[in-house]
């Protein structure tokens, strides 16, 4: 399976583009200003605190739940997501099988080392005094562990992706625009390799005339029809 933010927005996490949605009011700051500059690392730490409430106490919801049941029952290999919430392994789908290709923005990371940071001490730090995190092993930027605009994507998860997807028979994309690449290749992908595709999200989306179904409805009760009649 294929996520994208619209099995989110069941659980109250705006999606990013559409109107009222998280960059509405916070335009991505671009990976080499990051960088680049101290004040723009604590308007980063700024915007993360200040949109992290809705993260940090959403819940998965019917959505997540019935893929946590189908990849439970052996029917889904694996979950490719575009999502950075964290709620698919929340949902109870093992680590292993959550593909993160944009990162997650529940914890940070050090950009040199790698070092994995919890959010609540480099929280209480920055809200102190905008502290900003600095790894302690290597001295390293630390950044939430999200993918930023004009970083590169993840080399392990992009493979990973690519070959579960010319590996299976059904690619089921749900609640994405399949607008943003490299991600939204991977549809076009599996159908060339020859699996059936399935795209289920409210709004249609461009990709809608390659599908073998498209499903323009809400994802929680429509998974959870699939999940009864497959899951004994």
């Amino acid at each position: 399976m294929f996520t994208g933010a619209g099995i989110s927005t069941e659980s109250g996490i705006p999606d990013f583009r559409s109107p009222g949605g998280i960059w509405s009011n916070n335009q991505p700051i671009d990976f080499s200003e990051f960088i680049a500059s101290e004040e723009m690392r604590r308007e980063s730490w700024r915007r993360k605190f200040n949109v992290d409430n809705t993260i940090r106490h959403a819940k998965p919801n019917a959505g997540h739940l019935a893929i946590a049941s189908l990849v439970s029952a052996g029917k889904v290999s694996s979950v490719i997501t575009q999502n950075v919430d964290g709620l698919h392994q929340a949902s109870g789908v093992p680590d292993e099988q959550v593909i993160e290709l944009h990162g997650n923005t529940t914890y940070a990371k050090c950009l040199d080392c790698a070092a994995r940071y919890e959010l609540e001490p480099i929280r209480e730090a920055f809200q102190r005094d905008e502290t900003l995190p600095v790894c302690g092993q290597c001295q390293g930027i630390v950044k939430t562990a999200t993918i930023s605009f004009g970083q590169a994507m993840p080399e392990p998860e992009m493979l990973r992706s690519e070959l579960e997807t010319r590996a299976c028979d059904l690619f089921i994309a749900i609640g994405s625009s399949l607008v943003v690449y490299p991600a939204a290749g991977f549809p076009g992908l599996a159908k060339r390799a020859g699996a059936h595709l399935v795209i289920l999200n409210r709004d249609p989306t461009d990709q809608d005339p390659a599908a073998d179904l498209v499903l323009n409805r809400e994802i929680g009760p429509t998974l959870n029809r699939v999940v009864a009649q497959l899951v004994a």
